[in-house]
């Protein structure tokens, strides 16, 4: 197995990690912790396609598994949130749905014609967008927990927010174009 699958792996790894430090506040400074499982795996999606590209390890698994990975970090991380009540559902349920569909024609792709369908331009746009809300929501929660005044922490709450709504946004706009990419595949039959 080459670098950028064992740094997609090891965002998979992450993903557990991080869950645990988001949902237990026992754990001293859990929203800092969580921040940084989630920065180390927004690392290495970051660097397992540099690297795979730049080396020319570019392999199907990597195109397949790379954006699962990601899926699976993203969700996760908003199904989290939804239950410390720090998502909204529409926008949980939008991006998830998004997700779903996406994945469903990505395997439509490989079971049709054997093709692996690499993330387009707005799909990149979307997983940045989505990550760097998961990102402020968790600032905004690790300042909470070691401040004792609530104003700045506010802004950045708002902000955490606004992220959200905007990933969500990006993540319709992204799917839509997937969709009109790939409509070929959609209804085809045997």
């Amino acid at each position: 197995m080459n670098l950028p699958n064992k740094l997609t792996l090891l965002r998979v790894f992450l993903v557990p990690v991080f869950a645990v430090f988001t949902l237990y506040p026992q754990i001293p400074l859990n929203y800092i912790w969580a921040f940084l499982a989630f920065g180390t795996a927004c690392l290495t999606d970051h660097y397992d396609g540099k690297i795979a590209r730049e080396r020319n390890l570019v392999t199907n698994f990597g195109r397949f598994l790379d954006p699962l990975a990601d899926k699976l970090l993203v969700i996760t991380a908003l199904v989290c949130f939804l239950r410390l009540g720090f998502a909204n559902v529409w926008c949980v349920l939008i991006i998830i749905a998004r997700e779903l569909m996406v994945t469903s024609i990505r395997l439509l792709a490989l079971e049709e014609g054997g093709r692996v369908i690499a993330a387009n331009r707005w799909g990149k746009v979307k997983t940045v967008s989505q990550m760097a809300a998961v990102l402020m929501v968790l600032v905004a929660h690790g300042v909470l927990e070691i401040m004792s005044s609530p104003v700045v922490p506010q802004v950045v709450l708002t902000g955490g927010d606004v992220m959200i709504w905007i990933a969500t946004v990006l993540t319709v706009i992204s799917g839509t174009v997937y969709v009109k990419e790939n409509i070929g595949l959609i209804g085809a039959e045997k």
